[in-house]
């Protein structure tokens, strides 16, 4: 009695121990098998399946299939989200595999696969049968060839880990990734006018962009294969249509890139050969869906123009270094006369919701519409950054922070460069489908009393100049902006900035001249698809900066990096006109630039006249009086002229041509840089283009 008592009680144990051990797997259910029993839920998918690639399934353009019998073949994965993910094809076209992958792209989400009531992956071969008519038509129940499961993943079995590692066909996920768009004015060209239609809720002002931003007004992976050349040969693919290195699994990618910026030209007017020779690895990815990476490694060697090489040796660090480049970094001797500077950058950027995307790194920033940025632009060395986008509604807020350095011998301290730091934010608001305003702010202080990174910025919703004061005014120097665009039709736009360096109304109001009167502002215009004439963009546009703006009388906080300005690249107490021209057409691209500028250098008496940022006012003339242009006057004009062919849209590979002449004329010669000086200087070469060269100093 006892013995069946207890049997009586284990029972249930022993139905359920039963049951697990003699369940068997069950397909992935589609909505329309939901009320189907188990034992036909596999020929349900099966014909559910056929049905939808019957009914969606569009044959390439030039491919007449009508006499033609031939199957693709297709081996692809429900995942235990119920995802259809494809894992190979095989075909006779490359268009046919192409086709394949955008049918299942266009599958519902459903019900995985499962194994004891746990979801599961499932594997599957199936051919797709050309032309359509051989595949299972809908009003046919009877099933010619089924759909096979090939691989189950269940968690009760052991596996072979390293032999379940895939690799997948590559299908482009840059295009639509966290990885930013490289600062090149010539790539940011090709959809400023898609970003730019009367009506669209985005923002263009804070660069770089997201290929994820930009995805959805401009198909980039669309119109690259509108450039690709029918090429069947691993290298005439590589070269000329896909990235050297790629690959691809089931939640992960990256490619891999050999990269290069060659040049060989003539300063005309100093009888000098010019070269560059910068070879580069480029290496991108992404881990998940939320997480990219982007990493580049630079080794140069060069000798420029020679205006552009005095500029580079005029900015050259306390430590024995004789130059740097502008916009790349500090550089060693190489040879007699040329430079050696190599360099790296790289960013990880993860988007954790669609609100918001992270990003830290080391490289440059923009903010505004126009050639020039007077708040914060692309012109200096890459810094360390740490990024936090906000985009909802009508709104994108953008906060930055930076580790800067002075590497000026007067401020150095036992060999270490000056550390100092950054914080901005710029709050983008698309008042109108037509109009946009910017609010920008910015403050820069130094690790005075060891402070280190004041912990008082890292709020993004504080502001600084609250901050600045309140620990001590003399302790940082806060920055305020404004910027606008107003779109007045589908071509036409203008946009604006306003610079304010020390807000003082009274000042800046009083019509006095006053050294604090530290203002700055911007007026430009863009004329998309001009005259009618597809893919031609006209560009005009006028910057201003008074004396001393950015400058400030404890030197070290100024608005520079690496001696280079983080604004304008000429720095302060000048006026500048600019005419852009673009063209593409295909792979083929034109630039035309013309610039015309005033400024207002310092004589060799040490009186501080307010163009350089990196003096103190202190050593001004006079506290009023002072006007724009005072001091040691220059004009210059600046002309380029540069022809290009796209080799490769993917790598953004290119060769090229230029012709630059500048005119520089200064009442007094001061030093190699500021001297009356002309310059003629052609150039030829081949160029990854991830960045802004500026030749226009």
């Amino acid at each position: 009695m006892k013995t069946f008592y207890t049997l009586f009680l284990l029972l249930p144990f022993l139905v359920c121990a039963q049951t697990a051990t003699t369940s068997s797997e069950r397909y992935p259910v589609f909505n329309e098998c939901e009320s189907v029993a188990l034992s036909n839920l596999e020929n349900c998918f099966d014909a559910t399946l056929k049905s939808f690639i019957y009914s969606n399934f569009q044959i390439p353009d030039g491919i007449e299939t009508k006499d033609l019998k031939t199957d693709v073949t297709v081996i692809f994965e429900v995942d235990t989200e119920g995802i259809f993910n494809v894992i190979y094809t095989e075909a006779v076209y490359e268009e046919l595999q192409e086709a394949t992958l955008a049918v299942f792209e266009k599958l519902p989400k459903i019900q995985p696969a499962s194994y004891n009531s746990r979801a599961i992956d499932m594997q599957f071969r199936m051919p797709i049968k050309l032309p359509l008519s051989r595949m299972l038509n809908p009003t046919i129940n009877e099933i010619d060839d089924p759909v096979k499961a090939i691989t189950t993943v269940s968690p009760n079995t052991i596996k072979n880990e390293y032999d379940d590692v895939e690799v997948r066909p590559f299908k482009n996920r840059q295009a639509s990734s966290q990885i930013n768009i490289p600062l090149s004015h010539e790539v940011y060209s090709r959809f400023d006018d898609d970003m730019n239609q009367v009506g669209t809720n985005n923002h263009t002002a804070s660069k770089p962009l997201l290929y994820k931003e930009v995805q959805r007004y401009y198909d980039f992976e669309k119109e690259n294969k509108k450039l690709h050349y029918d090429k069947s040969s691993w290298f005439g693919r590589k070269f000329f249509n896909e990235h050297l290195i790629r690959l691809q699994g089931k939640d992960y990618w990256f490619t891999l890139d050999v990269a290069a910026d060659l040049q060989l030209g003539r300063d005309l007017d100093r009888d000098l050969t010019t070269y560059n020779n910068t070879r580069a690895a480029v290496f991108q990815g992404g881990l998940g869906k939320n997480l990219n990476f982007h990493t580049v490694l630079y080794e140069s060697q060069g000798r420029f123009a020679g205006y552009y090489n005095d500029f580079a040796r005029s900015l050259k660090p306390d430590g024995g270094n004789p130059a740097i480049i502008p916009g790349r970094g500090i550089a060693k001797e190489f040879g007699e006369d040329a430079f050696d500077y190599p360099i790296a950058t790289g960013y990880l950027s993860y988007s954790p919701s669609k609100f918001f995307n992270v990003q830290f790194g080391h490289g440059k920033n923009f903010i505004g519409d126009g050639y020039r940025s007077l708040l914060l632009s692309d012109n200096a060395s890459p810094y360390p950054y740490f990024k936090l986008n906000t985009t909802f509604w009508k709104l994108k807020y953008t906060n930055t922070w930076m580790s800067l350095r002075d590497v000026r011998p007067a401020v150095t301290a036992d060999g270490s460069f000056r550390t100092k730091y950054m914080a901005n934010h710029y709050l983008s608001i698309n008042v109108t489908k037509r109009l946009n305003i910017g609010l920008f702010e910015n403050v820069i202080w130094e690790n005075d009393n060891d402070r280190g990174f004041d912990l008082n910025y890292l709020n993004p919703v504080i502001f600084y100049r609250a901050i600045e004061f309140s620990t001590g005014s003399r302790g940082g120097n806060a920055i305020i902006g404004l910027t606008g665009k107003y779109k007045w039709s589908d071509s036409f736009n203008t946009y604006a900035q306003l610079l304010i360096d020390e807000f003082s109304s009274g000042d800046i109001t009083g019509g006095e001249g006053s050294y604090k009167n530290k203002i700055g502002y911007q007026l430009g215009i863009k004329y998309f698809n001009a005259f009618n004439v597809p893919n031609l963009i006209v560009q005009a546009e006028y910057n201003q900066v008074r004396p001393y703006t950015y400058s400030h009388n404890s030197i070290t906080l100024n608005y520079g990096y690496n001696n280079q300005s983080q604004a304008h690249l000429w720095g302060a107490n000048f006026r500048e006109y600019i005419g852009i021209l673009r063209y593409k057409h295909k792979r083929y691209y034109g630039l035309g630039k013309l610039i015309y500028g005033e400024r207002g250098f310092d004589f060799k008496d040490g009186v501080v006249y307010g163009g350089n940022i990196f003096t103190s006012e202190d050593d001004r003339p006079a506290d009023n009086g002072n006007n724009l242009l005072q001091g040691n006057k220059a004009t210059s004009f600046y002309g380029e002229l540069e022809l290009g062919y796209i080799i490769n849209p993917a790598t953004n590979f290119k060769v090229y041509a230029t012709a630059i002449y500048r005119d520089f004329s200064v009442d007094e010669d001061v030093s190699d840089v500021i001297q009356t000086q002309n310059t003629v200087w052609l150039n030829f070469g081949v160029r990854t283009d991830l960045f802004n060269w500026y030749y226009d100093y």
